[in-house]
């Protein structure tokens, strides 16, 4: 199963790709301050039934040199035969774009990291066929961030240091820093604060970690009409609101986690006057990877009938 965690250690890259170059940095590997930045898809299926996704793939355009592929893959425990799919990506990106392809690989344990460096051979007896090198951050080799004036000078590092080290004893001082940080940030940028206000909570979800973000936050008066705990609460019955605020959450977490909302799927969010299946949605929201499956244990929302007079 897909987690929150999983998502925020790659989804980062893809919604604010200038957490790159500090990332490149700490793997002492050159990379343009000025390069563009494209999502490319995900999808590395060449026949059905058989499915293969990279969680993110970026197409570098250096100003200073030749554009590349950057596979991006959240690994969070080693899996066998993983190798072998990224072994699979490389070749299947560098085929099909015509583009050198780099895969980066991040995890939130030491022992995860290690084991995903590789290398990896395919071959037999002597001779290698192929041998794939990932590039690999994780707690070894993101900083740990906790002065405040350091996080606000590089806040997508260390937003990503906070996951990387979400299993930490380190993890609520970086959480405390980062914390100062944005209710500094909210008085010139309150997009981009919400936003890293938002995306902590959501892919920290109900670890310690998170439970450290929402204890942090839960004194915080910034951030007005956008406070994620506070709008937790409201839905868990602790607040007041209105229907559409449920569902502004709701479309607000889809949204973060890069699911397509169809407008069938829309229409059916926004004009919902049930709190409780509102709620039921936005629990769901949380590890969707499609807006149907917000609805995938409801019934069929009835249709609409003539007006009864």
């Amino acid at each position: 199963m897909v987690t929150q965690a999983h998502e925020g250690m790659h989804r980062i890259f893809q919604e604010r790709p200038e957490v790159l170059a500090p990332v490149f940095g700490v793997l002492g590997f050159p990379f343009s301050a000025k390069a563009t930045v494209d999502a490319v898809t995900t999808d590395v299926t060449e026949a059905r039934p058989l499915e293969r996704r990279v969680d993110t793939v970026l197409r570098i355009g250096p100003s200073d040199g030749e554009d590349f592929l950057l596979a991006i893959e959240s690994q969070s425990k080693r899996v066998p035969g993983k190798e072998a799919s990224w072994a699979y990506y490389v070749a299947f990106l560098r085929a099909k774009y015509g583009l050198p392809v780099l895969l980066l690989v991040v995890c939130q344990d030491r022992a995860t990291a290690k084991w995903a460096a590789g290398p990896f051979d395919c071959g037999t007896r002597d001779w290698t066929a192929q041998r794939t090198y990932p590039l690999v951050v994780g707690p070894d080799n993101l900083p740990v961030i906790i002065d405040a004036r350091t996080v606000a000078k590089n806040l997508p590092l260390a937003v990503l240091s906070a996951l990387a080290h979400a299993r930490s004893a380190d993890c609520g001082a970086i959480l405390e820093a980062i914390s100062s940080a944005l209710q500094e940030l909210q008085e010139t940028d309150p997009e981009t604060a919400g936003y890293f206000f938002d995306f902590l909570e959501i892919n920290l979800g109900n670890t310690p970690a998170g439970e450290k973000w929402k204890e942090i936050m839960s004194f915080v008066s910034y951030f007005p009409g956008r406070g994620t705990v506070r709008e937790t609460a409201y839905l868990e019955g602790k607040a007041e609101g209105k229907v559409e605020d449920r569902a502004s959450l709701i479309l607000r977490v889809l949204e973060l986690h890069g699911v397509p909302v169809p407008e069938d799927a829309r229409e059916r969010i926004t004009t919902c006057t049930d709190l409780d299946a509102l709620a039921r949605w936005f629990d769901r929201s949380l590890t969707a990877t499609a807006a149907e499956d917000l609805f995938a244990e409801d019934p069929e929302a009835p249709a609409a009938g003539p007006e009864q007079g």
